[in-house]
């Protein structure tokens, strides 16, 4: 639904995970081979693909600001399952947290997330406040207060639908 470009980093695969779901017309991508394919998942693998994105996307919110959309495990919980170890790179000794297997979709949030966290820039992955949206987009504002995933569409209904509450 956003026309913004795509969150920096790892936080890529955060951002594409969780819209993956269109909550306003129901379309879920992971029911697709092509975008399973992409994440590397399996069908046997779509039940936790779906816990993860739901507790992703309410850790969006709240990034934002927002209350959870629903009741969902907590990110913290599942992202603990996540095999992770200090990768070291010999040619300049920089580190980062790797999966340890990289394979698994867990662990491969989990690194984004961590890496993220190091670069500060964890806080500005966002979920879209518009209740028929919660599309993830990376915060590029100056003062980190974005609202909604498009100003063209979801900011465009908000700013609409308080003007006609106004009127009446």
């Amino acid at each position: 639904m956003s026309e913004r470009s795509p969150a920096p980093g790892g936080l890529a695969l955060v951002e594409s995970l969780v819209n993956t779901l269109d909550l306003e017309s129901g379309g879920d991508a992971l029911d697709t081979p092509e975008v399973r394919d992409g994440l590397g998942l399996t069908e046997d693998d779509l039940p936790d693909a779906r816990e993860l994105r739901e507790s992703l996307r309410a850790t969006l919110l709240a990034h934002a600001g927002h209350p959870p959309h629903r009741e969902v495990t907590p990110l913290g919980e599942l992202l603990a399952r996540a095999p992770l170890y200090v990768a070291v790179d010999e040619r300049d000794g920089s580190a980062a947290l790797a999966p340890a297997d990289a394979a698994p979709l867990l662990s491969r949030v989990a690194a984004a997330v961590a890496e993220a966290l190091v670069a500060g820039t964890w806080n500005r992955l966002k979920a879209c406040e518009a209740v028929t949206c919660h599309w993830a987009y990376y915060d590029r504002s100056p003062a980190g207060r974005g609202r909604w995933c498009s100003m063209q569409v979801c900011g465009a209904r908000a700013k609409m639908r308080r003007y006609r509450a106004k009127e009446q």
